[in-house]
């Protein structure tokens, strides 16, 4: 699938899919904190800690997100 599909895809899964809107939600909220973090000069010890888990719930949500986004797209996913 090219990129300008797996666009389309997205785009077409946040205004149908819910469950998809919600994860890309907290995907966006947890970026806006990342940047939060990220333009502090010095991070505490519990702002690092922050910072980690962050980006991990984040990479999770994608996951989440792009395991839908292949479901969708795969044959069987969808009804033609």
């Amino acid at each position: 699938m090219s990129a300008a599909e797996a666009q389309e895809v997205k785009n077409l899964l946040l205004r149908s899919n819910e469950h998809y809107r919600d994860l890309a939600e907290r995907h966006h909220q947890l970026d806006d904190r990342l940047h939060q973090l990220t333009e502090k000069h010095y991070l505490s010890d519990n702002e690092q800690l922050e910072e980690v888990t962050l980006k991990k719930r984040k990479l999770a949500l994608k996951d989440q997100m792009e395991a839908i986004a292949r479901d969708y797209s795969s044959p069987y996913g969808r009804e033609s």
